[in-house]
């Protein structure tokens, strides 16, 4: 099954959905995910093992964060290859001033905003889509 690669179509069905919960990025030496944690999501990178975690988990297992985050899935199933969709969603939350980290599932796009404007970040998307429709 192939996703959407049209952008506009992306963009006016993006229905952005924020998930319940805080989240935050911690970094792990080695690839092993630790016994009792369920990551939203993990990258392995040369410096350790990246792991996008409920917050809540975190605290529980001593692990360190610098920033935490609201998770928003963009429920339209964009495929791999499109082209554009993270570049229009990424500038026009950062024209309202929010950061984001991307995480591209083989479904849907996964947007990580700053938790305290998280709903702000779904009403930015909100609009995208509406001005894309029309």
């Amino acid at each position: 099954m192939s996703g959407e690669r049209d952008l506009t179509t992306l963009l006016s069905g993006m229905r952005p959905e924020l998930n319940d919960g805080r989240f935050v990025f911690c970094t792990l030496p080695g690839t092993d995910v630790p016994e009792g944690l369920d990551p939203v999501a993990t990258v392995r990178e040369p410096e350790g093992l990246t792991l996008v975690l409920p917050q809540e988990a975190a605290d529980r297992a001593g692990l360190g964060y610098d920033h935490v985050t609201g998770w928003i899935t963009l429920r339209v199933h964009s495929a791999l290859d499109a082209v554009g969709l993270t570049g229009a969603f990424a500038a026009e939350l950062a024209a309202h001033g929010l950061s984001c980290n991307v995480i591209a599932g083989f479904h849907h796009d996964h947007i990580f905003v700053p938790a305290d404007r998280a709903a702000e970040a779904v009403a930015v998307l909100e609009q995208l889509a509406v001005r894309s429709a029309r």
